[in-house]
């Protein structure tokens, strides 16, 4: 009982600040902007003193919002995605795109640009259905293995992602000139190109991390091993099962909408996971609600470096991430 109660307090000392940080991002996301509608036109157009058929009301709710609640969703995918990775593979390297997910979205999402498909459903779809195939053949794949089921995956996701990388390179050799810079801002991350119609599909991943939550639990058990995990009570195959198909399905989903964008699911568990301990009773909503801040802010610095246009989100990413993990890793040594 004192140990239930322990929990939820600390699960509010997380979830209070962490949400403002949200809260606060959302609000600047909204309000910045190169076309001159700032904070002040977003908090009329909110109070009702501005009419819904302005230009100001149409760029916030048409262009901004979307974006911005895009970068808050796929941030919480690919922090949510590395911590569970982590979790299951029992290796701090791993991250959402380690299964060769990534790989297999990037190709049908290529294959739809370079055949002229709209950016949605064609590019989204094709992308989806990608990585889809991938996660069905790593399955085949740890299925047949006489490994265990940790390491064939590790395998057979570093294999997928091999060929795959072939395949991109492959494909885009094959491209017009005039394709190749849709092709490579993709796969960099890209956030533009997302429209309000889009937000139900995106949306389908709140139920994997109400799924994710509710496992949090067994998640700490299997960190200590899959036999010491069932002795303890959890049924391991079910849980790894439940976790790696909704894992997958969601950063599909994610990946689908924003193309590439790396070092979230590294990064962001390894901060909150020094920051408040290896709890994934706390983890998961902290790594939900700090992913969705980070890329909303890379997302800003993104729209706002360059003097004009803007760069893909996964440049950020990288600039921030990298360094970031290199720091951490050389202060774990001393």
């Amino acid at each position: 009982m004192n140990n239930s109660l322990s929990i939820q307090r600390r699960l509010v000392l997380v979830v209070l600040p962490l949400g403002l940080v949200l809260l606060g991002a959302l609000f600047t996301g909204i309000s910045y902007g190169s076309s001159g509608v700032g904070f002040g036109d977003m908090v009329r157009i909110l109070l009702g003193r501005a009419g819904p058929d302005s230009v100001a009301a149409a760029i916030i709710w048409e262009i901004r919002f979307p974006r911005v609640v895009l970068a808050a969703v796929v941030g919480a995918t690919l922090a949510l995605g590395g911590l569970v990775f982590q979790a299951l593979l029992r290796n701090p390297l791993a991250e959402p795109y380690i299964l060769g997910v990534s790989g297999g979205s990037a190709i049908g999402a290529i294959i739809a640009l370079l055949i002229g498909l709209s950016p949605f459903p064609g590019v989204a779809t094709a992308s989806f259905a990608g990585s889809m195939l991938v996660l069905v053949l790593l399955i085949m794949l740890a299925a047949g293995s006489s490994f265990g089921r940790r390491d064939s995956l590790l395998l057979g996701g570093v294999m997928i992602n091999a060929l795959c990388g072939a395949v991109i390179m492959f494909l885009i050799s094959l491209a017009q000139n005039t394709q190749v810079q849709h092709v490579l801002f993709w796969l960099m991350g890209d956030l533009s190109i997302f429209s309000r119609q889009q937000l139900p599909v995106l949306l389908t991943v709140l139920p994997c991390f109400v799924l994710i939550f509710i496992l949090a639990r067994p998640m700490n058990l299997l960190l200590m091993g899959r036999e010491n995990a069932a002795v303890l009570g959890v049924e391991v195959n079910l849980v790894t099962n439940l976790l790696l198909v909704a894992t997958t399905f969601m950063v599909s989903v994610a990946v689908c909408h924003s193309g590439l964008i790396g070092f979230v699911g590294l990064v962001v568990p390894h901060i909150l996971r020094l920051a408040i301990g290896p709890d994934h009773r706390l983890l998961v909503p902290a790594s939900i609600l700090g992913g969705a801040s980070y890329l909303i802010f890379c997302d800003l610095l993104a729209r706002s470096l360059p003097a004009a246009g803007e760069m893909p989100v996964g440049v950020i990413t990288a600039m921030i991430g990298a360094p970031l993990f290199i720091f951490m890793m050389w202060r774990a040594r001393r």
